[in-house]
Order: C-alpha cells, then structure tokens, then sequence
C-alpha cells in the first residue's frame, strides 16, 4: 500500500522550524561555524576585522600613554582617566568624576571644568559609550571574557535588569553625597587596573578577576552592559551624540545573528535592522564598537550621523 502524498505548504508559508518572516535572528551561543566567517569570505580578513583591530590600537596607544611616564620617564600624560593632564596644557575630566565632585560640595578646580567640557564636547560627537569601547581598558576584559564564553558554548545567562546600572549611578551619587567623598573610585576597576599595570595589582587585581569570571561564567556582558555605572553616565551622554551606527542595507539582512552575538548591547540593534522606522541605531547604549560593521558579510551596517534616515 503507497503512502499517501505530502500534503504541499500553502505558497508564502514558511517551511516548519523557520522563524518567522521579518523576525530578529536569535543570539545563539553555539554555532557550526565561527562567528564572521561568511565575513571574511565576502569582504577579506581586513574588512571583517577592521574596527576591531583599530580599536585594541587606540586603547593600547592610550594606555601606552599614561605609562610612557611611570616606566620610562617620559611624561606625555599625567594622571589618569578619571582626570589628567597631557602635555602640561590639556586638561582632561571623566564627567562621573566631576558629578562625585559636585554633590560632595566640593567647588572642582577652573581647570577640571574646562577638562569636563572638552570631554562633553567629545564624547557629543562621537557617542558616548566610545569611551567603553575604545578607551576604557576593561573592555579587553570583559571582551576576551565573552571569547572565551563562546568557546566554552556557555548559553545562560544571569543578569540583573539593563536599568540596574542606573540605579547603581544614583546609589553612587547619594552614597558620595552622604560620605563627602568619590567614593566610585575606592573600588573602580578601570582604575584599579590602570594602576596595577604600573604598580602591580594587589586587591584591585581581584575585582578584575571577579569581572572577568563574572563575564564568562554567569551574564554575557555583565559587567559593561548590566552593571557599571560609569558606563551608564557615558549612555546618558551617547543618547545625544552626533556619530551613529545605521544599519543603512538592512534590506540585504540574511538573518545569520553574527552582529547580535558580538555586539555587547544586542537589544540596540533589532529596531534599526528589523524595524520599519529609522535605520539609525539612536539608542544611548551602543558603544559604537564597529563590530556589526565587522563581521557583517552582506555589508548592512556602517558609520553615519544620527540624521541621516537613508537606508535601502
């Protein structure tokens, strides 16, 4: 006796187990080939890692800096990044610090006022969260932590609310206000890390440790993207920014996931890529990392400016 014929799919009807037509792709954390391979098979090695490269760059040009000083006596710059001084002229401050400063009662020195505003000025123009992404050092933590999650195929994750970290800027801010001091920078870890590289680590070794093994084996980005404060007050200033990811060729997306999996704020690109309003990615917490640029094979993100709508 013949088996009865397959019953044909309506037309237009997706084949069983696809996901729905327009919806976002997945971030799944095991895959059967490595995250930006279809990259560099379309656009070269260069091109698929680009923005990454030039990044670690800046951050160890920037941290060279501040080192030329202690290790080779050579005084570029002074300080660190919560305040500094580079060349004896340039005044530079991180305006978390300065708000510590402020609701301490403390009136800041004219020139860390003038270092806040170039800073402001900055950061306007280029996003604010660049600073988590090219400058602050923990990202090459928290980054080699997500790497090594992935080799791992670690899947859960366990995080607070995105929010947390506005709650943990307030509580920061009352907690200086009550104590009279920047109490942030008894434990912050971008600090205690610059100063370990120069010093050797003591206890500050351990919180970036504690980061690290957080990263890699409870949240994804835990540490950047759900906890430090700091990063939420650049977020505040990146919602105003002028430089933008735009996810202009959103209409050659495959759905393969890759910019979700490498992308430290996943939730700010779904509306760009998959919305039907503006391709401009506005939220205040992309980083402006340039990995969705990266290891995008069909080319649909790049850089632009927060007014330009265009997107094909």
């Amino acid at each position: 006796m013949s088996a009865a014929p397959a019953r044909a799919a309506p037309a237009g009807a997706a084949p069983a187990g696809a996901a729905p037509a327009g919806a976002a792709p997945a971030r799944a954390g095991v895959r059967k080939t490595p995250i930006g391979t279809d990259a560099v098979r379309d656009k070269g090695w260069w091109r698929a890692h680009q923005w990454l490269v030039l990044r670690r760059l800046v951050q160890l040009s920037i941290l060279a800096l501040f080192l030329s000083g202690p290790v080779a006596g050579l005084w570029i710059v002074k300080g660190n990044l919560a305040s500094s001084l580079t060349l004896g002229v340039l005044p530079l401050t991180d305006p978390f610090v300065l708000a510590q400063t402020l609701v301490t009662r403390h009136w800041p020195e004219v020139s860390a006022l003038i270092g806040v505003a170039i800073v402001l000025a900055f950061y306007l123009v280029v996003g604010g969260r660049v600073f988590c992404a090219w400058v602050c050092p923990m990202n090459v933590v928290t980054d080699a932590a997500a790497w090594l999650r992935r080799r791992l195929g670690i899947v859960t994750s366990r995080a607070p609310s995105r929010q947390f970290r506005l709650w943990l800027l307030a509580g920061v801010l009352i907690a200086a206000a009550l104590t009279g001091m920047a109490v942030w920078e008894w434990v912050n870890p971008v600090s205690s890390l610059q100063r370990g590289l120069v010093f050797g680590f003591g206890m500050g070794g351990w919180v970036v440790f504690a980061i690290f093994v957080y990263d890699t084996l409870v949240a994804s980005h835990g540490w950047c993207g759900h906890l430090c404060p700091q990063g939420a007050a650049y977020g505040l200033i990146g919602r105003a920014s002028l430089t933008r990811v735009t996810a202009a060729r959103r209409s050659r997306c495959n759905d393969c996931g890759d910019c979700l999996m490498v992308c430290p704020e996943p939730q700010v690109i779904v509306p760009a890529l998959k919305g039907t309003g503006s391709p401009v990615i506005v939220n205040g917490d992309c980083t402006n990392c340039g990995r969705c640029i990266d290891v995008c094979g069909p080319d649909v993100f790049r850089f632009g400016v927060r007014f330009d709508q265009r997107s094909e």
